[in-house]
């Protein structure tokens, strides 16, 4: 949350002669909180323009001709501005930063806690300063050794960050912004962690607030929001330059430069800044090879089984021959289950993560005399690119995906703001690689003439019936004994395992059919292989054998706020904004085959109030939201919350809020073939499917009267109403506490409903069916939904530079209908903590090159918890503890800063999401330069 930490200081001493010769003026800016220097202050003569910007150590130097003693004004962003008095050029302030005035010379000591005091919502602050003394490989892993925030990693150019419970691979539930700017990816509805977002260099500070706050941020902000704020170029000038090196090949190299023009009276009137970054690193490898959760068979089946990894290989029934009666025992001796080889992931996917960003942004003040508090018009374009690995559904190899957002902004600070930005993606070479497994097999040879390969070896051309028999299987001329069956194929298990492998190596040949057409299958790594995986994924997936996406969508959002302040109330906000979704994907995606256009737009308004009263003890607040998605009705957040501050660094805060969810492109417009089941969205009713279940038995039996049909209701929004209690104090003056209770109800929970559809001819005897085809809608549950959790917070002053710090969350799901299949999975441990001691500004050497240094450990153990993604990535994730560690030295007289950190120092590889790859250590060393 936004660290707003008040600054005053009023010094009387004695006046020094008066004087117009040469005066140096040195001193130092640091945030009380943690002593760490405050770099990029502005330290400006008040009633001149005559100033300086504190360097990477805080410390500033001004050069003036002028008389003592005078004032000096600092401000920074996030700050209040703070004023010292100099009257001796001897003076060398320590600016500190604290919640109010305290009358000591030249010095202010204070509040460690970064909590605003007027923020109602639980949630946590990271600021530039303390992302360096993380020890993850980079400042976005670090958040989640927060409370409240899990974090997920399916490779590792994708980690995601959720709350409160809920938490997916696809982020749809939490809202990220980049300086106002929403960073989803228009096609997909959702961020892709940090791939698109901030370089370490520009990041001025992430707040990541935890629970609904939709009445404050509008439908997305479900569960959460992660608030990214760059460096202001005005405030933050100056070169600097990050290179990173580390395990895995591990390559980051990133750059900023900002400068800033004044005008003919001195006054900073244009400043800019530019980014770029690059990473590249091997990937963490997707290799679990045990068979999925539901899997059909055990590991141990002699015809196979479906790997979590592995693609391909999934159940087809008509290859099941395991009917749990005597008849397949009798009708097809050791058939049982059998399943195609399929490919490894690993033979499908680009591991070579690459990371390409680049920002400029150029600041005007159109009345540069008002410094900070001048209107200022913004204009600035992102461009992000890479390849990399996200999981969805399936898992997904995005390759040379690309992103551009360019964004115009008016801007006064604390009246008002208009906003207006345009995001476009091109989903570049992506492809399904489960999909394209399949595309693989059917390229080689169809399930139907597979099957009857393995069939003609097991009967005929492998003699493997005759070989049962020989060894005493029950022949079925003479009196079948199912007891006896069954009892052999345990006996002889060893010699199915065999005679299996030479069964499936017969069928993967293009051999054993009887008929042409059809090729042997495809090795990884061959020129056959090869050949054939360039054409499939170079093909649309709509297109004749292919698996390639088309994305090239784009969203445009404006909006606006203006804030009053009445007489009667401390102040009124007025906000609305309109957005517009222009998906594009050819019908690869989305429904928009044979010149179909899809246009989706949203509409919102808001207004808060809120009043500081009992010499602003108390804080209240009232927010009302109205949302309007054109394929739904009106929707409506409100929320309230009321801060009491008791006593100094004491506050007890209670909220009511809620927030809405409308369903995405994909719950609206999908229509993805991905092999198994077409992944369908829909707006309005749709009618007339049968479940599965049901189907099976129709195909038993031939009765029609067996098809179970049913129909699903239009999409709405899902909601959310939260109620919280928290309170942030300090004991025993080092020690400062932030505890929270919350409790959530839900509504209208998306989820998926799986259903069949086919053209059944009635009037035969037989009842024939045609065109059967699997459908899995987006659909909303009619059940409401409870959680609640627990937070806690901890952190103790050692002595001033060095602190322990600890933090524990507990969120548990409480369903009112456990077996209701619509509710989205809750993806989350029930409990987990982080326990770390961390220092810095540590003077480990009197030399004016090696004077300061810091180091940090950090303790993450996270208890196991069902993932639920798709039916190929369900499963449970155990119980995992990673160390992250770092040390650094600060170079003053190259300033540069020197860092060696480690990841998982202990290498306990561990799974993330179920289905992902396994995650070890990551050790890296890094060289920052800040001029």
């Amino acid at each position: 949350m936004k660290t707003i930490i008040y600054m005053s200081l009023l010094l009387i001493t004695g006046f020094s002669p008066h004087t117009h010769a040469q005066v140096i003026l040195q001193g130092i800016v640091i945030d009380a909180s943690d002593k760490q220097p405050v770099i990029g202050a502005n330290v400006v003569i008040e009633g001149t323009t005559v100033g300086a910007v504190t360097d990477f150590n805080g410390e500033y130097i001004l050069n003036v001709k002028t008389s003592l003693p005078l004032t000096l004004k600092i401000s920074f962003t996030g700050y209040d501005t703070a004023y010292a008095l100099i009257n001796h050029e001897s003076d060398r302030p320590r600016i500190g930063l604290k919640s109010n005035i305290v009358l000591k010379p030249i010095t202010i000591t204070g509040s460690l806690s970064p909590d605003d005091d007027s923020n109602p919502n639980s949630g946590e602050t990271m600021n530039f300063i303390q992302s360096r003394r993380g020890g993850g490989v980079d400042y976005y892993k670090n958040l989640a050794s927060m409370k409240e925030i899990d974090g997920l990693s399916a490779s590792f150019g994708f980690t995601i960050l959720n709350t409160r419970g809920f938490a997916s691979t696809s982020p749809v539930r939490t809202l990220q912004l980049i300086d106002g700017v929403d960073n989803q990816a228009p096609g997909l509805n959702f961020s892709l962690g940090n791939f698109l977002g901030v370089s370490e260099l520009d990041m001025l500070k992430v707040e990541v607030i935890a629970g609904a706050a939709g009445a404050y941020y509008g439908p997305s902000a479900f569960n959460g929001v992660i608030k990214m704020e760059t460096k202001n170029p005005f405030l933050h000038p100056g070169l600097s330059a990050m290179v990173k090196m580390g395990e895995r090949n591990l390559f980051e190299g990133a750059l900023r430069f900002a400068d800033i023009v004044k005008n003919k009276k001195g006054y900073a009137v244009f400043a800019f800044k530019a980014n770029v970054f690059a990473l590249k690193v091997n990937d963490w490898k997707a290799e679990n090879y045990e068979p999925i959760t539901d899997s059909e068979v055990p590991a141990t089946n002699p015809g196979g089984f479906d790997a979590v990894n592995t693609y391909g290989d999934q159940y087809y029934d008509r290859n099941d021959y395991g009917d749990t009666s005597c008849q397949d025992l009798f009708s097809h001796p050791g058939l049982g289950k059998i399943y195609r080889k399929g490919y490894n992931e690993v033979d499908l996917v680009d591991y070579q993560t690459e990371n390409y960003k680049a920002n400029v942004a150029f600041h005007y003040r159109t009345k540069p005399k008002r410094e900070i508090d001048s209107p200022t018009l913004i204009m600035s374009s992102s461009y992000g690119a890479g390849t990399t690995v996200y999981q969805g559904d399936n898992r997904f190899s995005l390759r040379n995906i690309s992103f551009f957002q360019s964004k115009i902004e008016f801007i006064k600070k604390d009246k008002y703001f208009i906003r207006a930005y345009h995001t476009y993606e091109d989903a570049g070479n992506s492809y399904d690689p489960y999909f394209t497994a399949l595309r693989l097999q059917q390229s080689s040879k169809s399930n139907e003439k597979w099957n009857k390969s393995y069939e003609n070896f097991w009967y005929g051309d492998g003699e493997i019936i005759d070989r049962m028999y020989s060894l005493g299987y029950p022949h079925p001329d003479l009196q079948f004994d199912c007891d006896s069956a069954k009892n052999w194929l345990n006996v002889y298990h060893d010699s199915l395992v065999y005679w299996h492998a030479l069964a499936t190596k017969y069928a993967n040949t293009a051999t054993g059919i009887g008929s042409g057409g059809t090729y042997d299958y495809f090795i990884p790594g061959s020129a056959s292989f090869d050949s054939v995986f360039q054409i499939i994924t170079t093909r649309l997936n709509n297109e004749q054998g292919g698996t390639k996406f088309y994305d090239k969508s784009s969203l445009f959002h404006i909006a606006g706020e203006y804030i009053f302040t009445p007489t009667l109330l401390t102040e009124i906000r007025f906000a609305g904004n309109y957005r517009l979704y222009a998906p594009h994907s050819r019908g690869t995606i989305f429904s928009d085959t044979s010149g179909t256009h899809i246009r989706n737009d949203e509409i919102g308004f808001s207004v808060r109030t809120e009043h500081k009263f009992f010499n602003q003890k108390i804080i209240g607040a009232i927010v009302f939201r109205a949302d309007k998605n054109e394929n739904l009705k009106w929707n409506y957040t409100p929320a309230a919350s009321l801060i009491y501050n008791p006593a100094e660094e004491t506050n007890i805060r209670i909220s009511f809020s809620s927030a809405v969810r409308n369903p995405t492109l994909t719950d609206q417009y999908l229509f993805l073939n991905v092999g198994p089941a077409i992944l369908s969205g829909h707006i309005g009713k749709v009618d007339s499917l049968f479940t599965l279940e049901s189907f099976r038995e129709y195909l038993n039996t031939n009765d029609k009267k067996k098809l179970d049909y049913f129909n699903i209701e239009p999409i709405r929004p899902e909601k959310v109403k939260t109620f919280e209690i928290g309170v942030r104090t300090k004991f025993l003056k080092n020690l400062y506490v932030d505890a929270t209770y919350y409790t959530n109800v839900y509504r209208d929970f998306l989820g998926y409903v799986v259903g069949g559809k086919a053209y059944i001819e009635s009037g035969t005897p037989i009842p024939v069916f045609k065109n059967f085809q699997v459908f899995r809608y987006s659909a909303n549950t009619a059940n409401k939904v409870t959680t609640h959790g627990f937070s806690l917070g901890l952190k103790y002053y050692l002595f001033r530079n060095i602190s322990l710090a600890g933090n524990y969350s507990y969120n548990a799901l409480r369903k009112t209908v456990v077996e209701d299949p619509i509710i989205p999975a809750y993806n989350t441990p029930e409990n987990k903590f982080n326990i770390g001691i961390s220092g810095w500004d540590m003077k480990i050497t009197k030399s004016p090159v090696l004077k300061r240094s810091g180091f940090s450990i950090n303790y993450k153990w996270v208890e196991g918890f069902r993932f639920e993604g798709s039916p190929q990535f369900t499963g449970f994730v155990p119980a995992y503890g990673v160390i992250d560690a770092q040390i650094n030295v600060v170079v003053e007289k190259i300033k540069t800063t020197i860092k060696i950190g480690s990841s998982n120092l202990f290498n306990n590889k561990h799974f993330e999401v179920y289905g992902g790859p396994e995650v070890g250590r990551h050790t890296y060393i890094s060289l920052s330069y800040n001029f």
